[in-house]
Protein backbone atom coordinates (compact mmCIF):
# COMPACT_ATOMS: atom_id res chain seq x y z
CA UNK A 1 0.00 0.00 0.00
CA UNK A 2 1.48 3.63 -1.20
CA UNK A 3 1.92 6.17 1.32
CA UNK A 4 0.19 9.84 0.48
CA UNK A 5 0.37 13.33 1.98
CA UNK A 6 -0.34 16.62 1.67
CA UNK A 7 -0.07 19.85 3.42
CA UNK A 8 -1.75 23.30 3.16
CA UNK A 9 -0.25 25.60 5.09
CA UNK A 10 -0.96 29.87 5.87
CA UNK A 11 2.97 30.04 6.28
CA UNK A 12 5.47 28.57 3.87
CA UNK A 13 6.75 25.46 4.89
CA UNK A 14 10.07 23.42 3.95
CA UNK A 15 9.79 19.79 2.41
CA UNK A 16 11.21 19.05 6.22
CA UNK A 17 7.23 19.38 7.15
CA UNK A 18 6.63 16.82 4.44
CA UNK A 19 9.39 14.63 5.38
CA UNK A 20 7.66 14.68 8.76
CA UNK A 21 4.61 13.57 7.36
CA UNK A 22 5.80 11.19 5.06
CA UNK A 23 8.74 9.03 6.86
CA UNK A 24 6.17 7.97 9.89
CA UNK A 25 4.45 5.65 7.37
CA UNK A 26 7.34 4.11 6.14
CA UNK A 27 6.95 0.86 7.99
CA UNK A 28 6.15 -1.99 6.22
CA UNK A 29 6.44 -0.37 2.22
CA UNK A 30 9.77 -0.90 0.21
CA UNK A 31 11.76 2.13 0.05
CA UNK A 32 11.80 2.82 -3.61
CA UNK A 33 11.48 6.05 -3.98
CA UNK A 34 10.37 10.02 -2.58
CA UNK A 35 8.64 12.29 -4.55
CA UNK A 36 6.46 16.04 -3.93
CA UNK A 37 5.22 18.67 -5.69
CA UNK A 38 5.63 21.93 -4.05
CA UNK A 39 2.91 24.94 -4.98
CA UNK A 40 2.53 28.40 -4.00
CA UNK A 41 6.41 28.98 -3.63
CA UNK A 42 8.50 31.22 -1.82
CA UNK A 43 12.53 31.13 -0.80
CA UNK A 44 14.84 30.67 -4.00
CA UNK A 45 11.43 31.54 -6.45
CA UNK A 46 9.87 34.09 -4.47
CA UNK A 47 10.89 36.63 -7.01
CA UNK A 48 9.88 34.90 -10.63
CA UNK A 49 6.36 33.26 -9.11
CA UNK A 50 4.59 34.31 -12.40
CA UNK A 51 7.53 32.62 -14.72
CA UNK A 52 7.19 28.76 -15.61
CA UNK A 53 9.70 27.15 -13.43
CA UNK A 54 11.31 23.74 -15.36
CA UNK A 55 11.86 20.69 -12.95
CA UNK A 56 13.73 18.20 -14.31
CA UNK A 57 16.66 15.91 -13.76
CA UNK A 58 19.09 14.31 -16.61
CA UNK A 59 22.41 14.07 -17.64
CA UNK A 60 25.08 16.58 -18.52
CA UNK A 61 24.09 15.56 -21.87
CA UNK A 62 20.60 16.18 -21.44
CA UNK A 63 20.83 19.91 -19.63
CA UNK A 64 22.77 20.52 -23.16
CA UNK A 65 19.74 19.22 -24.63
CA UNK A 66 17.29 21.21 -23.16
CA UNK A 67 19.34 24.45 -22.81
CA UNK A 68 19.59 24.45 -26.81
CA UNK A 69 15.89 23.47 -27.30
CA UNK A 70 14.75 26.21 -25.13
CA UNK A 71 17.37 29.05 -26.41
CA UNK A 72 16.06 27.75 -30.03
CA UNK A 73 12.39 28.67 -28.98
CA UNK A 74 12.76 32.78 -27.25
CA UNK A 75 12.63 30.96 -24.01
CA UNK A 76 15.32 33.15 -21.47
CA UNK A 77 16.57 31.66 -17.92
CA UNK A 78 15.92 33.49 -15.01
CA UNK A 79 16.86 31.79 -12.31
CA UNK A 80 17.98 28.60 -11.12
CA UNK A 81 18.28 26.30 -8.09
CA UNK A 82 20.97 24.03 -7.99
CA UNK A 83 20.48 21.44 -5.24
CA UNK A 84 23.69 20.91 -3.04
CA UNK A 85 23.95 17.43 -3.09
CA UNK A 86 25.27 15.20 0.14
CA UNK A 87 27.02 12.31 -2.06
CA UNK A 88 28.53 10.49 1.41
CA UNK A 89 28.78 6.76 0.75
CA UNK A 90 26.14 3.99 1.61
CA UNK A 91 23.12 5.79 0.54
CA UNK A 92 20.41 4.29 -1.04
CA UNK A 93 19.40 6.50 -4.50
CA UNK A 94 19.44 6.24 -7.65
CA UNK A 95 20.75 9.66 -8.45
CA UNK A 96 20.76 11.47 -11.51
CA UNK A 97 23.61 13.38 -12.44
CA UNK A 98 22.28 16.67 -12.94
CA UNK A 99 19.08 18.31 -11.55
CA UNK A 100 17.42 21.46 -13.07
CA UNK A 101 15.16 24.26 -11.38
CA UNK A 102 15.25 26.85 -13.43
CA UNK A 103 13.33 29.82 -13.97
CA UNK A 104 12.37 31.12 -17.56
CA UNK A 105 10.38 34.29 -18.96
CA UNK A 106 8.28 33.52 -21.98
CA UNK A 107 9.23 34.17 -25.46
CA UNK A 108 9.12 37.95 -26.50
CA UNK A 109 6.16 36.58 -29.20
CA UNK A 110 4.46 35.42 -25.74
CA UNK A 111 4.45 38.60 -23.95
CA UNK A 112 1.71 40.19 -25.91
CA UNK A 113 -0.56 36.27 -26.03
CA UNK A 114 -3.07 35.52 -23.97
CA UNK A 115 -3.19 33.35 -20.96
CA UNK A 116 -4.32 30.33 -22.20
CA UNK A 117 -1.70 30.65 -24.96
CA UNK A 118 0.88 30.68 -22.84
CA UNK A 119 -0.58 27.74 -20.65
CA UNK A 120 -0.36 26.37 -24.31
CA UNK A 121 3.35 26.69 -25.08
CA UNK A 122 3.84 25.07 -21.84
CA UNK A 123 2.25 22.12 -22.00
CA UNK A 124 3.64 21.68 -25.79
CA UNK A 125 7.49 22.17 -24.29
CA UNK A 126 7.02 19.80 -21.37
CA UNK A 127 5.90 17.22 -23.45
CA UNK A 128 8.45 18.38 -26.22
CA UNK A 129 11.10 18.04 -23.57
CA UNK A 130 9.96 14.80 -22.39
CA UNK A 131 10.21 13.26 -25.59
CA UNK A 132 14.22 14.86 -26.59
CA UNK A 133 15.13 13.36 -23.30
CA UNK A 134 13.27 10.12 -23.58
CA UNK A 135 14.23 9.30 -27.09
CA UNK A 136 18.26 9.78 -26.26
CA UNK A 137 17.97 8.29 -22.58
CA UNK A 138 19.28 11.61 -21.01
CA UNK A 139 16.74 12.26 -18.65
CA UNK A 140 13.20 12.76 -16.93
CA UNK A 141 10.78 16.54 -17.24
CA UNK A 142 8.18 16.56 -14.28
CA UNK A 143 6.42 19.97 -14.60
CA UNK A 144 7.17 23.32 -16.65
CA UNK A 145 4.41 25.49 -15.02
CA UNK A 146 4.69 29.00 -12.98
CA UNK A 147 5.13 28.33 -8.97
CA UNK A 148 5.31 24.26 -9.23
CA UNK A 149 8.66 22.58 -8.48
CA UNK A 150 8.92 18.90 -9.08
CA UNK A 151 11.29 16.41 -7.08
CA UNK A 152 10.79 12.69 -7.35
CA UNK A 153 13.87 10.29 -7.11
CA UNK A 154 14.03 6.62 -6.87
CA UNK A 155 15.44 5.19 -3.39
CA UNK A 156 14.86 5.15 0.45
CA UNK A 157 13.11 8.06 1.65
CA UNK A 158 15.01 9.40 4.10
CA UNK A 159 18.33 8.36 2.14
CA UNK A 160 16.66 11.09 -0.93
CA UNK A 161 16.20 13.07 1.93
CA UNK A 162 19.96 13.54 3.15
CA UNK A 163 21.60 13.25 -0.31
CA UNK A 164 19.07 16.62 -0.95
CA UNK A 165 19.80 18.07 2.56
CA UNK A 166 15.61 18.08 2.52
CA UNK A 167 16.63 18.37 6.33
CA UNK A 168 18.33 21.50 6.43
CA UNK A 169 15.77 24.28 6.16
CA UNK A 170 17.93 27.05 4.87
CA UNK A 171 14.82 28.89 3.51
CA UNK A 172 15.76 28.26 -0.38
CA UNK A 173 12.71 25.74 -0.72
CA UNK A 174 9.74 26.53 0.95
CA UNK A 175 5.83 26.37 -0.42
CA UNK A 176 2.48 26.37 0.82
CA UNK A 177 1.44 23.33 -0.63
CA UNK A 178 2.96 19.95 -0.80
CA UNK A 179 2.09 16.89 -2.19
CA UNK A 180 4.22 13.67 -1.37
CA UNK A 181 4.54 10.33 -1.44
CA UNK A 182 6.85 7.98 -0.54
CA UNK A 183 7.41 4.34 -2.43
CA UNK A 184 7.00 3.93 -6.04
CA UNK A 185 4.47 1.97 -7.97
CA UNK A 186 4.62 -1.48 -7.36
CA UNK A 187 2.22 -2.85 -10.27
CA UNK A 188 4.95 -1.69 -13.23
CA UNK A 189 8.44 -1.01 -13.42
CA UNK A 190 9.72 1.60 -11.16
CA UNK A 191 10.48 4.30 -13.00
CA UNK A 192 10.46 8.23 -12.38
CA UNK A 193 7.58 9.24 -14.15
CA UNK A 194 5.47 6.55 -12.38
CA UNK A 195 6.06 8.04 -9.09
CA UNK A 196 3.30 9.79 -7.71
CA UNK A 197 2.29 12.79 -7.42
CA UNK A 198 1.77 13.68 -10.99
CA UNK A 199 1.64 17.31 -12.24
CA UNK A 200 -0.08 18.42 -15.41
CA UNK A 201 -1.74 22.28 -16.09
CA UNK A 202 -2.06 23.26 -12.45
CA UNK A 203 -3.33 20.06 -11.82
CA UNK A 204 -1.39 18.15 -8.85
CA UNK A 205 -2.61 14.24 -7.81
CA UNK A 206 -1.17 11.38 -6.03
CA UNK A 207 -3.23 7.78 -5.20
CA UNK A 208 -3.13 4.87 -2.46
CA UNK A 209 -4.20 2.00 -4.01
CA UNK A 210 -4.99 0.10 -7.28
CA UNK A 211 -7.37 1.15 -10.40
CA UNK A 212 -8.75 -1.92 -12.02
CA UNK A 213 -9.90 0.33 -14.84
CA UNK A 214 -7.16 1.58 -16.27
CA UNK A 215 -7.07 -0.04 -19.71
CA UNK A 216 -10.25 1.18 -19.63
CA UNK A 217 -9.44 4.93 -18.68
CA UNK A 218 -6.46 4.98 -20.47
CA UNK A 219 -7.82 4.11 -23.90
CA UNK A 220 -10.47 6.59 -23.46
CA UNK A 221 -8.29 9.44 -22.10
CA UNK A 222 -5.57 8.99 -25.18
CA UNK A 223 -8.08 10.48 -27.60
CA UNK A 224 -9.04 13.36 -25.19
CA UNK A 225 -5.79 15.52 -24.57
CA UNK A 226 -2.69 15.68 -26.27
CA UNK A 227 -1.08 15.72 -22.04
CA UNK A 228 -2.52 12.72 -21.23
CA UNK A 229 0.62 10.32 -22.16
CA UNK A 230 3.10 8.07 -20.41
CA UNK A 231 0.35 6.10 -18.32
CA UNK A 232 3.60 4.69 -16.39
CA UNK A 233 0.65 3.70 -13.38
CA UNK A 234 -2.89 3.01 -13.05
CA UNK A 235 -2.90 6.27 -10.78
CA UNK A 236 -2.62 8.67 -13.48
CA UNK A 237 -5.28 8.00 -14.53
CA UNK A 238 -7.30 10.01 -11.67
CA UNK A 239 -5.24 12.77 -13.00
CA UNK A 240 -6.60 13.49 -16.29
CA UNK A 241 -10.03 12.56 -15.34
CA UNK A 242 -9.82 15.55 -12.71
CA UNK A 243 -8.25 17.75 -15.06
CA UNK A 244 -10.56 16.50 -18.02
CA UNK A 245 -13.82 17.17 -15.58
CA UNK A 246 -12.89 20.23 -14.32
CA UNK A 247 -10.64 22.08 -16.50
CA UNK A 248 -11.82 20.89 -19.91
CA UNK A 249 -15.47 20.26 -19.14
CA UNK A 250 -15.17 23.62 -16.54
CA UNK A 251 -17.58 20.92 -14.36
CA UNK A 252 -17.51 21.84 -10.29
CA UNK A 253 -15.15 20.01 -8.45
CA UNK A 254 -17.84 17.72 -6.70
CA UNK A 255 -18.82 16.12 -10.09
CA UNK A 256 -15.09 14.51 -10.22
CA UNK A 257 -16.36 12.13 -7.53
CA UNK A 258 -19.76 11.40 -9.77
CA UNK A 259 -17.76 10.43 -12.74
CA UNK A 260 -15.27 7.91 -10.85
CA UNK A 261 -17.66 6.30 -8.74
CA UNK A 262 -21.04 7.09 -9.89
CA UNK A 263 -24.05 6.37 -7.95
CA UNK A 264 -25.73 3.17 -8.01
CA UNK A 265 -28.55 3.16 -10.47
CA UNK A 266 -31.44 2.67 -8.10
CA UNK A 267 -30.18 5.53 -6.15
CA UNK A 268 -29.43 7.92 -8.78
CA UNK A 269 -33.37 7.70 -10.03
CA UNK A 270 -34.27 8.81 -6.69
CA UNK A 271 -32.21 11.97 -6.97
CA UNK A 272 -33.75 15.73 -8.04
CA UNK A 273 -30.67 15.88 -10.70
CA UNK A 274 -31.17 12.39 -11.68
CA UNK A 275 -31.26 14.03 -15.45
CA UNK A 276 -27.57 15.29 -14.95
CA UNK A 277 -26.08 12.42 -13.65
CA UNK A 278 -27.56 10.16 -15.78
CA UNK A 279 -25.73 12.33 -18.56
CA UNK A 280 -22.23 12.25 -16.67
CA UNK A 281 -22.50 8.52 -16.44
CA UNK A 282 -23.71 7.63 -19.64
CA UNK A 283 -21.16 10.15 -21.57
CA UNK A 284 -17.89 9.39 -19.47
CA UNK A 285 -18.60 6.02 -18.14
CA UNK A 286 -14.49 5.04 -19.36
CA UNK A 287 -13.42 7.32 -16.59
CA UNK A 288 -14.96 5.25 -14.07
CA UNK A 289 -12.60 3.68 -11.58
CA UNK A 290 -12.50 0.00 -9.64
CA UNK A 291 -10.38 -1.42 -6.78
CA UNK A 292 -9.03 0.30 -3.59
CA UNK A 293 -8.21 3.66 -3.56
CA UNK A 294 -8.04 7.04 -1.89
CA UNK A 295 -6.93 10.42 -3.91
CA UNK A 296 -5.02 13.76 -3.21
CA UNK A 297 -5.04 16.56 -5.12
CA UNK A 298 -4.40 20.29 -5.60
CA UNK A 299 -6.12 22.36 -8.09
CA UNK A 300 -4.83 25.49 -10.20
CA UNK A 301 -6.40 28.08 -7.79
CA UNK A 302 -4.54 26.37 -4.77
CA UNK A 303 -7.97 24.08 -3.44
CA UNK A 304 -6.69 20.75 -2.23
CA UNK A 305 -8.91 17.91 -1.98
CA UNK A 306 -9.47 14.04 -1.19
CA UNK A 307 -11.81 11.39 -1.57
CA UNK A 308 -12.02 7.63 -1.46
CA UNK A 309 -13.31 4.58 -3.37
CA UNK A 310 -16.76 3.85 -3.27
CA UNK A 311 -16.39 1.04 -0.73
CA UNK A 312 -14.06 2.86 1.48
CA UNK A 313 -10.82 0.56 0.95
CA UNK A 314 -8.21 2.47 1.34
CA UNK A 315 -7.73 5.14 4.55
CA UNK A 316 -7.45 8.43 4.81
CA UNK A 317 -7.31 11.15 7.71
CA UNK A 318 -7.65 15.20 7.81
CA UNK A 319 -6.05 16.78 10.47
CA UNK A 320 -5.16 20.78 11.69
CA UNK A 321 -3.74 22.73 13.67
CA UNK A 322 -4.08 26.84 14.10
CA UNK A 323 -2.37 27.13 9.83
CA UNK A 324 -1.66 23.83 8.81
CA UNK A 325 -4.14 21.18 7.31
CA UNK A 326 -2.72 17.73 6.25
CA UNK A 327 -4.03 14.73 4.57
CA UNK A 328 -2.57 11.51 4.70
CA UNK A 329 -2.54 7.56 4.71
CA UNK A 330 -2.43 6.96 8.32
CA UNK A 331 -2.96 8.88 11.54
CA UNK A 332 0.81 8.40 12.77
CA UNK A 333 1.77 10.80 10.02
CA UNK A 334 -0.48 13.89 11.49
CA UNK A 335 0.91 12.92 15.06
CA UNK A 336 4.38 13.85 14.05
CA UNK A 337 3.80 16.71 11.91
CA UNK A 338 0.95 18.09 14.03
CA UNK A 339 1.73 16.42 17.20
CA UNK A 340 -0.44 19.59 19.29
CA UNK A 341 -3.82 19.62 17.27
CA UNK A 342 -7.30 18.48 18.89
CA UNK A 343 -7.45 14.60 17.13
CA UNK A 344 -10.98 15.23 18.07
CA UNK A 345 -11.11 17.66 15.17
CA UNK A 346 -9.31 14.98 12.36
CA UNK A 347 -11.74 14.52 10.12
CA UNK A 348 -11.82 10.37 8.42
CA UNK A 349 -13.47 10.79 4.79
CA UNK A 350 -16.21 8.24 4.19
CA UNK A 351 -17.05 6.31 0.67
CA UNK A 352 -19.45 9.34 -0.57
CA UNK A 353 -17.37 11.77 0.96
CA UNK A 354 -15.46 14.53 -0.84
CA UNK A 355 -13.52 16.59 0.88
CA UNK A 356 -12.15 20.35 0.16
CA UNK A 357 -10.08 22.29 1.90
CA UNK A 358 -9.26 25.92 0.61
CA UNK A 359 -6.74 28.72 0.77
CA UNK A 360 -8.81 29.89 4.22
CA UNK A 361 -8.01 26.65 5.22
CA UNK A 362 -11.35 25.90 5.43
CA UNK A 363 -12.49 22.63 5.68
CA UNK A 364 -15.22 21.58 3.10
CA UNK A 365 -17.08 18.31 3.13
CA UNK A 366 -19.04 17.44 0.28
CA UNK A 367 -21.54 14.52 0.34
CA UNK A 368 -22.18 12.44 -2.99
Amino acid sequence: MCRIGSIKSTAPLPPSAALRLMIPQQEGHDNSGFAMVMQDLEGAFRHSKDKPLLSMACTARGVQMVNEYMEDRGFVQLAQWVPDVDRQPGLRIEAMPRYVFRNYDYPEIYQYRTQAERESLLVDTRLALRALLQASGDGFVYSFWPDVLTLKEIGDPADIATYFRLWNDDGRLLARSIVAQCRQNTNYDIVRYAAHPFFLQGYTLCANGENTFFTRNMEFQKSLHRGYVGFESDSQNFLYTLHYVHRELKWPLRYFKHVITPLPYEEMCRRPDRALLALLRESLSSLEINGPNTVIATLPDGTMMTCCDSKKLRPVVVGRDEGIVAVASEVCALNQLLPDRDPERDIYPGERDLVEIGNDLEVRIWKQ
